[in-house]
């Protein structure tokens, strides 16, 4: 029995590997999305400045671990096999909870999953130990820390909607005063904007990078015998004042001199720091509970006491974290942040919710961001109706977009916000947290980091009126599922906890490579599904600038689309035959998930036209007509799939051996003419086409024949209505599909035809 909590121990440690893995890849979006948004710097430089930062900060986090301790429950209530079921549990629900997240590229709380974890499998073990001892549930409390439970809950609840009004304000009066037109500005606003920016910063990088170490402690003559702890708490006014002047004038220095730009120093400097802090606040979520597992087993072992004998007391003691662990731990987290590719998902969420330009709209509206839109829209008209005109007319001209830098380059090109308000997402979470810290205020950085982004989105007018409804509900999603995460990581953790608790040498190896085989297999799910990913885009580039290279940039995306919807369509028919109404039923999604494709390119033909050459201007037509040929095509389809559905769905007769046969050959007919035509536009032998148009009438001739002989069998011998019916609409429907792929190879055809001709003259 001994030997199962050494085992157990390997499986912690294993676990903590992974749990870096993962929650470095959910957590990555605290310290990137400024940096990648704004693009001030290359992506090589950001990483390398984060990787130094998380690498600072793993380090210097020793005094951070007291949360998996004795943060939530009170050790001294449990004995030591208790402690490794509760740590165990917490562990494998951590890292498939955060996995979810990572797959599905939400940002969510590794501080809120691991509070929430803790509190669920300490409250299950409790439970039970208060009911084998037959005592009053009321007893439950002498487990639970409730008054720390209830500080980190509310703490986090309220910096969400701090985070969000102070990035929103602090953004809207910095934006007044610097514009979009900031870098024509004269120097000492940016040098007294940098010399604010630099001093939150920098401060935020002494409250979270060396109070939380051990050096912290250490009295230094130079600070007249106080301690860097003691004289950050004691001197805040002092140090933000000299700070303050020194890298004001360090800035007007390097602005005027050395002709820096001092918003992408700032940048450099903030990533660091929320990188640094990253590490130091969040590597506790990551490696805290195999850690106390760690101290708790050697306790155990050299005290010669029964497991279910030993009180756990000693984790309520602080004990100092051994360097070389940490130093382990950051280097997995430095190699995560360059290899994951799921962080790299979950940062695109945030930067497009806080875009300044259009951009593929993720989130579907809901009846509630309807709801808060529109409220939003009448309470600001109201509001605007009581300002002075000239009020008005000066703040409107000080958020005109219409003449900045970025506006001149190229759409696809644009970063997502410009410098200032990366800066001010980085100062402002920088301050927050410092406060917080200060405070001995528990938080989570990533939902500062994200509430402030969006904050500083709004009051840079992001969402505008064709934006709004989908970036509010983006961010009442992302919300949602901060909730989903702590409901589900306290009920997860506590049913595992009381699996465990059954029977520990059974359960434990069957719940440990339940957990890791789960995320073994997740890992697979979503390697394959962004190689084998078909979806519908058409990249802009110098290319798409002319006639001939939207023909051919365009042929890639139809020929996608034609390939899709040969195999929705051949399935749909091979369903009907074998009255398989689950097929049907998820055909019917695929046919919604390219219509939203389809629908994604149409509602880029703005942008798609805006860069165009002059002398390319009638490759517009062209492109609108592609796409509206493709979405005849997912009409027919709808159809298709819609009229067999209903037919298997309400048990109707099926279709007769006659019947199949006949519509068997012309669903495989129908399916060789979207392969060939995928075919031939995939591969740009453009010259084929008229043979293949060629070949449609014949088919269309055979569509024909079968309707003809439909009819004569309806005369004859035929007894059901509702196959007739199916018949000749699936006739009808197919044709148009035949028509949908002929026009779309015309298109292609007669631009292919007029280019050839040009270039010949």
């Amino acid at each position: 029995m001994e030997d199962i909590y050494l085992y157990m121990l390997f499986g912690l440690a294993l676990l903590a590997v992974i749990d870096l893995i993962v929650g470095v890849s959910n957590d990555a979006v605290n310290f990137l999305n400024s940096a990648l948004g704004s693009k001030a710097i290359s992506f090589k430089t950001i990483m390398i400045v984060a990787s130094v930062g998380v690498a600072v900060g793993a380090i210097f986090s020793s005094g951070m671990m007291e949360v998996a301790r004795k943060g939530i429950f009170n050790p001294g209530e449990f004995m030591f096999d208790e402690i490794m079921v509760i740590f165990m549990a917490v562990m494998i629900t951590d890292i498939i909870l955060l996995d979810f997240f990572n797959s599905i590229g939400l940002p969510t709380s590794t501080t809120v999953s691991i509070v929430f974890e803790l509190l669920g499998a300490a409250v299950a073990i409790a439970i039970l130990k208060v009911y084998s001892s037959g005592d009053p549930l009321s007893n439950l409390l002498n487990f639970i820390n409730t008054s720390k439970a209830t500080e980190i809950i509310f703490g986090i609840v309220v910096s969400v909607l701090i985070a969000f009004t102070v990035g929103g304000i602090i953004q809207w009066i910095t934006r007044f005063l610097m514009t979009f037109n900031f870098e024509d500005k004269n120097k000492w606003y940016g040098a007294i904007f940098s010399g604010i920016a630099l001093t939150a910063i920098t401060y935020f990088i002494f409250i979270k990078g060396i109070k939380g170490t051990t050096y912290a402690d250490d009295n230094l003559s130079l600070l007249n015998g106080l301690t860097i702890k003691d004289f950050l708490e004691l001197k805040v006014g002092w140090t933000i004042v000299v700070s303050s002047i020194f890298w004001s004038l360090l800035s007007f220095v390097m602005i005027k001199f050395l002709k820096t730009n001092i918003y992408k120093l700032i940048i450099i400097v903030g990533t660091f720091a929320l990188a640094l802090a990253f590490a130091g606040n969040d590597l506790v979520n990551f490696i805290g509970v195999p850690v106390a597992a760690y101290n708790s087993y050697l306790e155990w072992s050299i005290s010669g006491i029964e497991a279910s004998n030993f009180p756990m007391d000693i984790l309520a003691t602080k004990v100092p974290t051994n360097n070389f662990l940490l130093l382990c731990a950051g280097l997995i987290m430095v190699m995560t942040l360059w290899l994951s590719s799921k962080s790299k998902s979950v940062v695109q969420t945030s930067i497009d919710l806080s875009n300044q330009n259009s951009v593929n709209e993720r989130f579907k509206p809901n009846f509630i961001s309807r709801i808060i839109v529109r409220y939003s829209i009448k309470t600001s008209n109201l509001i605007s109706s009581s300002c002075p005109d000239k009020f008005k007319n000066s703040v409107n001209e000080r958020f005109n977009q219409s003449n900045t830098l970025l506006n001149k380059i190229d759409i696809k090109e644009r970063p997502a916000f410009d410098m200032v308000r990366a800066a001010v997402n980085l100062m402002v979470a920088s301050v927050l947290i410092s406060i917080a810290t200060s405070m001995k205020l528990p938080l989570s950085t990533t939902y500062v980091t994200f509430m402030v982004a969006m904050g500083t989105s709004l009051a840079d007018r992001a969402w505008g009126s064709e934006s709004a409804v989908y970036r509010v509900a983006g961010v009442l999603n992302v919300i949602a599922g901060w909730f989903f995460t702590a409901i589900v990581a306290f009920t997860a953790a506590a049913l595992v906890a009381f699996l465990m608790n059954l029977n520990i040498q059974i359960m434990f190896p069957i719940l440990l490579f339940t957990a890791i085989g789960l995320l073994i297999n997740s890992s697979i799910k979503y390697r394959n599904n962004k190689i084998t990913s078909d979806s519908l885009s058409l990249n802009s580039n110098a290319e798409t600038r002319s006639v001939k290279g939207v023909i051919s940039e365009s042929s890639k995306t139809v020929s996608k689309a034609l390939k899709r919807g040969g195999k929705i369509y051949m399935t749909t028919i091979t369903s009907l035959a074998q009255q398989d109404v689950n097929q049907l039923k998820k055909n019917k999604k695929n046919i919604a998930k390219l219509s939203d494709e389809i629908e994604e390119l149409r509602d880029n033909v703005f942008y798609f036209i805006k860069n165009l050459d002059e002398s390319s201007v009638g490759a517009s037509g062209f492109y609108i007509q592609i796409l509206g040929s493709l979405q005849d095509m997912v009409e027919s389809l709808k159809s298709i799939n819609k009229l067999s559905f209903n037919h298997v769905n309400n048990n109707h007769k099926k279709l007769k051996f006659t019947q199949m046969n006949e519509l068997s050959k012309i669903s495989k007919a129908t399916e060789e003419m979207f392969f060939k035509a995928c075919e031939i536009l995939k591969n740009q032998s453009l010259e084929k086409i008229d043979s293949l148009i060629s070949e449609i009438v014949i088919r269309k001739n055979l569509l024909r024949n079968s309707h003809e002989a439909q009819v004569i069998r309806t005369r004859n011998d035929e007894s059901s209505p509702k196959n007739t019916t199916l018949y000749f609409s699936l006739l009808l429907e197919t044709n148009d599909l035949l028509k949908v792929i002929s026009n779309l190879l015309g298109e292609y055809n007669s631009s292919y035809k007029l280019i050839s001709k040009k270039e010949n003259q």
